[in-house]
């Protein structure tokens, strides 16, 4: 039986929640730096050693030259395995300054060549820098230091909007993460429940985020233990219930954006994000699906 993973506690569903619809409007704006060849060159050239050192030393670069614990932590999903054969040896290669100047670059480029040409950019750079300016960054570490980056009063709005949707989407990426912790999720324990949802492959998810398989089948017993997995790993009544609960508490953590703009304007951001979101997944500039989990909206 296919499963609404949609579905909230009330019946209604989560995916309508303009904070959510804002997030599926722009994260594939944002994801565009995890699969643009631009951004890996970039990396390499900076003195990176691999694609996985670029994007935790890209990712985390405004945080400065930080170690393996806390990006751990704040990235949530990956093993920490992972995370410490990147950092912070990165740091030994390239500065964090160094490496966000070539990422900011790069993906500058890059947006140049995947946005549709004719897209006027400039009002949806100005409605989602000041819902990003309206951000309370208290305990979001990672959209606290993303908003700390500056860039060139001459910047193309492009580029505005990048970073600006990507405050936005850190910002509710943080939110997400302690509301997941809340909810008695640990990062590995999350990713299974992703997967089970059918968001992102769980063998794609196992590689990509540096789990072992014995972690990943010890994380599987422990939810089939609490409820939230059958015996197959299918996503139980209970397991539906849980997520819906995790997404709905992100997307109340996520609101103050929307509530800076308010409702007009809001619709407004997400009618001009959207179909660039739909053109860069409709010409696999984003593939779907993704370790991610986002789909064209």
């Amino acid at each position: 039986m296919t499963r609404d993973t949609t579905a909230g506690a009330d019946g209604g569903s989560y995916e309508n929640h303009p904070a959510r619809r804002l997030w599926a409007g722009i994260e594939p704006i944002h994801a565009l730096v995890y699969f643009a060849p631009e951004v890996g060159d970039a990396a390499t050239k900076a003195g990176l050693k691999g694609w996985f050192m670029g994007y935790f030393a890209g990712r985390a670069a405004p945080l400065g030259a930080i170690g393996p614990e806390a990006v751990g932590a704040m990235f949530f999903g990956f093993a920490p395995d992972k995370v410490a054969r990147a950092l912070p040896d990165a740091w030994s290669f390239a500065s964090p300054r160094e490496v966000l100047d070539s990422r900011l670059d790069a993906v500058d480029r890059a947006l140049a060549r995947a946005l549709p040409a004719d897209a006027d950019l400039t009002r949806l750079a100005t409605l989602l820098e000041h819902a990003a300016g309206s951000c309370d960054f208290g305990a979001r570490p990672l959209a606290a230091a993303w908003s700390g980056v500056r860039l060139p009063e001459d910047a193309h709005p492009r580029l505005r909007v990048w970073l600006a949707a990507t405050v936005l989407r850190e910002h509710r990426g943080d939110g997400h993460v302690f509301t997941a912790v809340d909810h008695g999720l640990d990062g590995l324990q999350a990713s299974v429940t992703h997967a089970a949802a059918g968001l992102a492959p769980g063998e794609r998810l196992l590689v990509s985020r540096g789990w072992t398989e014995k972690q990943w089948e010890r994380a599987l017993v422990e939810l089939i233990g609490r409820g939230v997995l059958d015996t197959e790993g299918n996503l139980t009544e209970a397991g539906v219930a849980l997520r819906a609960s995790v997404e709905q508490s992100t997307n109340r953590l996520a609101s103050a954006p929307i509530r800076a703009l308010g409702e007009y304007a809001a619709e407004e951001a997400i009618a001009l994000a959207t179909p660039l979101a739909r053109h860069l997944i409709d010409t696999e500039a984003v593939p779907v699906p993704n370790p991610i989990g986002v789909t064209r909206p």
